[in-house]
C-alpha cells in the first residue's frame, strides 16, 4: 500500500467524521420555540378570539370581495398546514378577512381568527412578503401569545378571572375594541406583544414560511418595503410591532438553515388582486374611519362589494369542513362557505350570500346555527315564540307548516317559513330546525336560500342538519 494511497485513505475517513460531526449541528440549528406558562385552556383561546372577531367585525370595514377573500385565504391556509405540528391545535378554526383600511398592517385573534388590512397586501412587492406578514401573526396564535400573556398580566394582580366568555382576557379598557389615537386595538392582550413574542414570531413565522414553500428573506423584506412606503415613520404594521435593526438579520440568520427550493415569490393571482384591488376607490385609513365613524367601506359609485348581496352565488361545494361551535355543537359545511360569527349565533355563508344593508349585516344563502332561552318548556310553543320573534323584524315574514324531523338523535321540529329580503326585494325560503337542550333552551338552525335556488342549496341542508352532533 503505498503513502499517498494510505493518505487518501485517512483524508476520507477525517472528511467523514468531519460530515457526520456537522450532521447535528444542521439538523438543530434551526432555533427551538417553546409554549410560555398559560393558566388558559386551547377552549379559552378559541372562546376569547371568536368574542373578540364577533366585536371586531361590528366596528371593522370588511371587504366582502370573494376573489380577494378567498385568494387570502388560500394562502392563510397553505400556510396553517405548514405550521409545525407541535404548534398545531385542532380547536383552533383560522380564517382570513380583508379590511378595507389603508393601513399596512394585520392581525390575528387567539383561536384562529385573522384580518389583513387591504393596504398591506397592495403594498407588499410579492406574495412571499405578504405570505410573510400573515405567517408572522399566525405564529402568534399558534404559540398562543395572546392568553399566556395575559396569564403573565394576571400574575402581576392586572386581571381579575374569567368574567363570561374570555371576559379576563377581554375585559377593561383593553378589551376595548377602537382604541385611542386612531387604533383598532382588539385587546391590549392579542396585539401589543413583548419584544420576545415578537422575536418568537418572526422566528416561527420563518419557519413555518419554508415550509410552505416561500423564501423567509420576504418577511425581513418585507419590513423594509413597509419603512419605504411609510416614509421610514413604520406605522401600521411596526407600531404595533417593535422593530429594532437587529430584527432583519435575525430573520436572515434563521433563513439561512431553513432551505426551500423555487421558492413561491411573484405568482399572477397576486398580480391580478393587486389590479383589482387598485380598481376601488382608495381605501381610508383607520384613523379616518374612526372620526368619521363610516366602519362599512361607502357605496362610491357602487363599486363597492359591501352592497347590499346581490346575483347569483357560488353553488355549495360536494367537500365539507367541521366546525366545534360554542363547545355545544358539531357541524360539517361546505368547503367554500365561510364562518361568521355573530353575537349570539354562528352563520356559515357562501361569499355573495352575506352583505350590509342599512348599517346592518344581511344574508340570502347560509345556515344559522344559535340557542335562546325561551319561556315554554314545550318544544312547539318555544318554536312559536322564536318564529314571533323573527316576525318582528321581518314583516313579510309568513309561517307555513310544522313537520316532525330528528337533530342528532333527538326529537326536533321544522317548520318552513316564507319571507322578501328586504335588502334585495326577493322572495326566499327559510327552513327552521329546532329542538331543546336538557337546559331547556332552545336549539336553532336556520338555513335560507332564494326561492328561486331553494332545490340547488336544498342537499347542502340536508347534509349540514344529518351532521349536526349536540354535546350538552
Amino acid at each position: 500500500m503505498t503513502n499517498n494511497y494510505r493518505l487518501v485513505r485517512r483524508a476520507i475517513a477525517w472528511l467523514t467524521l468531519v460530515a457526520f460531526g456537522l450532521m447535528p449541528t444542521l439538523a438543530f440549528a434551526q432555533t427551538k420555540i417553546s409554549y410560555h406558562s398559560n393558566k388558559f385552556s386551547v377552549q379559552d383561546d378559541v372562546k376569547a378570539g371568536r368574542q373578540a372577531a364577533a366585536e371586531a367585525e361590528q366596528q371593522l370595514p370588511i371587504l366582502h370581495d370573494a376573489q380577494v377573500t378567498n385568494y387570502v385565504e388560500r394562502v392563510g391556509q397553505r400556510l396553517v398546514d405548514a405550521i409545525p405540528p407541535e404548534f398545531q391545535h385542532p380547536e383552533f378554526r383560522y380564517y382570513f378577512k380583508v379590511v378595507n383600511a389603508s393601513d399596512i398592517n394585520a392581525f390575528a385573534l387567539p383561536g384562529g381568527p385573522m384580518y389583513v388590512n387591504r393596504g398591506m397586501i397592495e403594498a407588499a412587492r410579492n406574495e412571499g412578503e405578504m405570505a410573510g406578514v400573515m405567517a408572522h401573526e399566525l405564529s402568534h396564535v399558534a404559540l398562543r401569545h395572546g392568553t399566556a400573556q395575559a396569564t403573565k398580566a394576571q400574575k402581576y394582580g392586572l386581571l381579575a378571572g374569567i368574567l363570561g366568555v374570555g371576559g379576563a382576557i377581554l375585559g377593561g379598557p383593553a378589551g376595548s375594541i377602537l382604541g385611542q389615537g386612531g387604533q383598532f386595538a382588539v385587546g391590549a392582550y392579542f396585539l401589543k406583544f413583548s419584544r420576545e413574542y415578537e422575536t418568537e414570531a418572526d422566528i416561527l413565522g420563518a419557519q413555518t414560511m419554508a415550509r410552505a414553500g416561500y423564501d423567509p428573506r420576504d418577511l425581513a423584506n418585507m419590513f423594509k418595503t413597509i419603512e419605504q412606503q411609510s416614509g421610514g415613520g413604520g406605522g401600521g404594521f411596526l407600531s404595533d410591532h417593535p422593530a429594532p435593526a437587529n430584527r432583519y438579520a435575525r430573520i436572515n440568520q434563521e433563513a439561512q438553515y431553513l432551505r426551500v427550493v423555487n421558492p413561491v415569490r411573484d405568482t399572477r393571482e397576486f398580480a391580478r388582486i393587486q389590479a383589482r384591488l387598485h380598481s376601488y376607490p382608495r381605501a381610508p385609513s383607520t384613523a379616518q374611519i374612526m372620526q368619521s365613524g363610516q366602519r362599512q367601506p361607502t357605496e362610491t359609485g357602487g363599486r363597492y362589494p359591501d352592497n347590499a348581496p346581490q346575483g347569483r352565488v357560488e353553488y355549495p361545494s360536494s367537500r365539507y369542513r367541521s366546525y366545534d361551535e360554542f363547545g355545544l355543537v358539531r357541524v360539517s359545511v361546505p368547503e367554500n362557505w365561510q364562518e361568521i360569527p355573530e353575537n349570539n349565533s354562528v352563520w356559515f355563508s357562501p361569499q355573495g350570500g352575506f352583505g350590509r344593508y342599512g348599517g346592518q349585516s344581511v344574508y340570502t344563502h347560509g345556515v344559522n346555527l344559535g340557542v335562546v332561552q325561551t319561556q315554554s318548556q314545550n318544544l312547539q310553543q318555544a318554536t312559536d315564540e322564536f318564529v314571533n320573534s323573527l316576525a318582528q323584524a321581518n314583516r313579510n315574514l309568513r309561517q307555513i307548516a310544522y313537520q316532525r324531523t330528528s337533530v342528532s338523535g333527538r326529537y326536533g321540529l321544522m317548520t318552513t317559513l316564507t319571507n322578501v329580503n328586504e335588502a334585495t326585494g326577493q322572495p326566499e325560503t327559510i327552513r327552521l330546525i329546532t329542538t331543546q337542550l336538557r337546559n331547556g333552551a332552545l336549539f336553532f338552525m336556520i338555513a335560507l336560500a332564494p326561492q328561486n335556488e331553494t332545490r340547488d342549496f336544498s342537499n347542502a341542508f340536508n347534509n349540514i342538519l344529518r351532521s349536526l352532533q349536540l354535546n350538552d
